[in-house]
């Protein structure tokens, strides 16, 4: 069962997430920021990763601990799903077009964290959401998820539809990584024998 359930508790947020692997992209994401839920929606949809996120912040500051916390525990969740990573394909990526924007990604759930960020989002806001949160998502996702991951804005100069193509970017390269390979089901995708 590649299912796992992170709480974290900090004196700036309170995040429960519950992640299935092998589920159908079934979300219920509530996390006090809007847009962001709009995000993860898009994130657990198309990379068919079944994700009920539940969290409280300090919004009287701002976003930022809300949407970087949920990335920590996000990534937290992949790497506990994951276990030791038999069977997984490891690799994945996607050109993703929305409108005007298109957005690369290429990913590795190698246990290697490393962020490659070659986005840039015209404007400070979407709504009230501060758009530098985008990136710190997924820092915080990278790095707690070990995964290598290189996301590129190829054109667009609309934020929303920059950052949505992002998020269901890396979705979609997610998607084809942590699937099982059916020619190696039982082995562990690495020449060292451990990820």
């Amino acid at each position: 069962m590649r299912q796992a359930r992170i709480s974290r508790q900090t004196a700036e947020t309170d995040i429960t997430v519950d992640i299935d692997l092998d589920g159908s992209g079934t979300y219920d994401n509530k996390t006090g920021v809007g847009f962001f839920d709009h995000m993860l929606d898009q994130l657990s949809r198309h990379s068919l990763i079944d994700m009920t996120v539940r969290a409280k912040g300090d919004y009287h500051i701002d976003d930022h601990h809300t949407v970087e916390d949920v990335g920590i525990a996000l990534g937290q969740a992949l790497a506990q799903a994951l276990d030791d990573k038999k069977g997984i394909r490891r690799y994945g990526e996607c050109h993703l077009p929305m409108d005007d924007a298109q957005v690369r990604c290429a990913l590795d759930l190698s246990g290697r964290p490393f962020l490659v960020w070659n986005v840039t989002l015209p404007t400070p806001k979407i709504g009230t959401f501060d758009t530098e949160l985008v990136r710190e998502f997924f820092q915080a996702l990278s790095t707690h998820g070990g995964i290598t991951l290189h996301v590129d804005q190829l054109h667009g100069f609309n934020s929303h539809h920059i950052a949505e193509a992002a998020f269901k970017a890396v979705a979609r390269a997610l998607r084809m990584a942590v699937e099982t390979d059916p020619r190696k089901a039982d082995a562990i995708p690495s020449t060292k024998g451990a990820l």
